[in-house]
């Protein structure tokens, strides 16, 4: 048996928690650069506000319909989701969290009616965290993930499943013909891992609904679509064939990049911010226990500027695989001036960190460590870690990163982003009597 436990519109639910005169109101949160939504309230949905329409496109409806936009606050929506997320971990012995506001709980052995768990956790967290949650649960991942879809929609939309179903459901506790009801009620294309495409061609072979792919032939589907269809077939007949992920899997490259809140020409900004982005990717890097064998950069135009174009990349390969900062910086900067060209306006730029391997299978001359301050270069990349992790980010940073208080005309737009309630002192709120 599985919980999924998943935070209702969660970005929108976070700045809830903090500005209560937002409930009840249309709130989008928009992307990077506050370019598009990405998070929408219900009110919002009700306005017709689709996932990732451009801010341009609903800016009439802040003042027709009291539309209020937020830029992203992820520190803020990170904290959050820990939070949740070591409330949720109560439900169950073992726990996946599989993104920022959704979590699989493993309910082997737990005793007692599910759904009065899955509703004491969910009072609990939006308690003690403010966020309201759903919590889905069945037999298998897919099951649960779909169950999770039904709770938040009967919530959402009366009438469209029974309301006993609504907040928390457990689809393992109804009789064969109310869960054939339900999966009849749910189209196929809200089953998790079915995409537009494979919709596209089920409902092209008569297969609308959730029922209708959970009647297929698993060895059928293997054939004519893909082993993983035919598990996702297997998942809705109740055979488990997805297991908890207890420990995130190791990344094969990591990734840092942005667009620009305005249009960067001048290579000395390009400079400060592909040293930025190399040094987060380093960081992640540490994080994960791994080293870097090639470093990617890659400058471009905005496609939908009226302007001249350019877009470029390059490959460092290192000498030696490497997760300090300084190498990573110094190969992404390399990079950078052997592709940049005066006279484009450049809208983003980014760092990749390819042929990613564990720190503990170095061979050969690279055993032999060298370069004698290898140990001290570790250290020192653990001291900085350290710092930024207690003191913030920017804390200690590599000096053609530039400052952090000095203007930079390549950092995002967040005109609209609230504070950091629970992550910056200054920020904090205060509560007077």
């Amino acid at each position: 048996m599985y919980a999924l436990v998943d935070g209702n519109n969660f970005y929108v639910s976070c700045e809830r928690v903090f500005r209560p005169s937002l409930v009840g109101r249309p709130v989008v949160v928009l992307s990077n650069n506050d370019g598009c939504a990405i998070a929408r309230s219900n009110e919002a949905r009700a306005l017709g506000v689709a996932m990732g329409v451009p801010w341009f496109e609903i800016e009439h409806l802040a003042e027709s319909s009291g539309l209020v936009a937020l830029s992203a606050n992820f520190a803020l929506y990170g904290d959050m989701s820990d939070r949740m997320m070591s409330l949720a971990a109560g439900m169950g012995p073992e726990q996946e969290i599989y993104s920022i506001d959704e979590s699989f709980i493993d309910l082997d052995g737990v005793r007692g009616c599910l759904a009065e768990r899955g509703h004491k956790v969910r009072d609990r967290i939006l308690q003690w965290v403010g966020i309201p949650c759903c919590v889905g649960i069945g037999t298998t991942k897919t099951l649960a993930k779909l169950a999770n879809y039904i709770a938040k929609t009967a919530e959402r939309k009366p009438g469209s499943y029974p309301a006993s179903l609504a907040q928390v459901c457990n689809l393992a506790a109804l009789t064969p013909s109310a869960l054939q009801a339900v999966l009849a009620a749910t189209e196929v294309r809200e089953v998790w891992g079915v995409g537009r495409r494979i919709e596209a061609q089920l409902k092209e072979g008569g297969i609308h609904t959730a029922l209708d792919l959970a009647r297929l032939d698993p060895a059928m589907v293997r054939r004519r679509w893909s082993v993983v269809l035919e598990r996702t077939v297997r998942e809705l007949q109740g055979l488990a064939c997805i297991a908890l992920e207890l420990a995130p899997a190791r990344k094969r490259e990591i990734a840092c990049t942005r667009s620009f809140g305005h249009p960067v020409t001048h290579l000395a900004d390009l400079g400060e911010a592909v040293t930025e982005f190399a040094s987060r990717a380093a960081h992640k890097v540490r994080q994960q226990g791994s080293l870097a064998g090639q470093v990617l950069v890659f400058i471009r135009t905005s496609p939908f500027r009226q302007q001249a174009q350019y877009s470029r990349s390059i490959s460092m390969p290192l000498r030696r695989p490497s997760a300090d900062t300084g190498v990573l910086v110094a190969a992404a900067l390399r990079g950078l001036r052997a592709i940049y060209r005066p006279g484009y306006e450049l809208a983003r730029a980014g760092v990749m960190l390819l042929e990613l391997q564990p720190s503990t299978v170095l061979q050969g001359e690279l055993e032999l460590q060298q370069e004698s301050a290898a140990p001290q270069r570790a250290r020192l990349m653990t001291a900085i870690d350290d710092l930024n992790q207690r003191y913030g980010r920017s804390t200690v940073v590599m000096a053609s990163a530039g400052l952090a208080g000095d203007r930079r005309v390549w950092t995002m737009k967040q005109e609209r982003r609230t504070p950091a309630y629970t992550t910056c002192w200054a920020d904090m709120p205060v509560a007077r009597a």
